[in-house]
């Protein structure tokens, strides 16, 4: 796949992204919300944390304080207390704080649908402002997470190391009607085979078209003869 010309990789990206909807047809943003601003609150925690350590931390934190004003109202100490196990919790405390605050003083208490009044808000940075704006909106974004950025490299796609540089690579490649999803079935590869430790390639529902897999095609054939679906590689 060296020297690939662009056609060629978004013919691969479309040849990818449906072949994981029809093997991933739940992956979907895991972190669990009601309101528009319970998604900016649990994105503003999901840095540096796990989808699922959030969803833990705002099940009780959204029945304790049902409202947006709620959060307006609370001390930092308080707020501190209830995402301290998110890690980096008294920045995320201070940021839901402010962030609270800006949406009720400047957008009526609903959470903008600009990416400039987005990244505006404190804690939101592109990757949050992307999110909100595919999973709230419906707007074409493409959010760059860890998964999303190691795997665009290990597919051929991007050789840039920070998120900016993958999202810029990305959307040349990736057809805008799918980047909204392209992302959450990226976080589930990541999960389920194409972990940052062991790569299951043979099990991998698009190893056929990742650079990775194509280099590994001896290391493969040995695994495949062995019978080994799950392995490493």
């Amino acid at each position: 796949m060296s020297k690939e010309s662009l056609k060629s990789k978004r013919e691969r990206a479309t040849r990818i992204i449906q072949r994981l909807i029809e093997a991933q047809p739940d992956a979907r943003c895991t972190l669990d919300y009601k309101e528009d601003w319970q998604l900016l609150f649990a994105a503003i925690l999901a840095a540096q944390c796990t989808d699922e350590r959030v969803n833990k931390v705002t099940a009780p934190m959204f029945e304790r304080w049902p409202n947006l004003p709620d959060y307006a109202a609370l001390s930092l100490e308080e707020l501190e207390e209830a995402v301290k196990t998110c890690g980096l919790y008294r920045n995320k405390a201070k940021a839901i704080s402010a962030s609270s605050r800006s949406l009720l003083e400047n957008y009526e208490g609903k959470v903008p649908a600009i990416f400039q009044d987005l990244i505006s808000l404190p804690g939101v940075g592109q990757k949050i402002a992307n999110l909100l704006l595919g999973e709230l909106f419906g707007q074409a974004a493409m959010v760059v997470d860890t998964h999303n950025g190691r795997i665009a490299r290990l597919l051929g796609f991007s050789e840039a190391k920070d998120p900016k540089g993958v999202e810029k690579d990305l959307v040349k490649i990736v057809p805008e009607e799918y980047w909204i999803v392209w992302g959450h079935h990226m976080v589930e590869l990541g999960r389920t085979h194409c972990k940052a430790r062991c790569r299951m390639c043979l099990s991998c529902p698009i190893a056929e078209d990742c650079a990775y897999a194509d280099k590994q095609k001896e290391k493969l054939k040995e695994l495949r003869q062995e019978g080994d679906l799950d392995a490493c590689c």
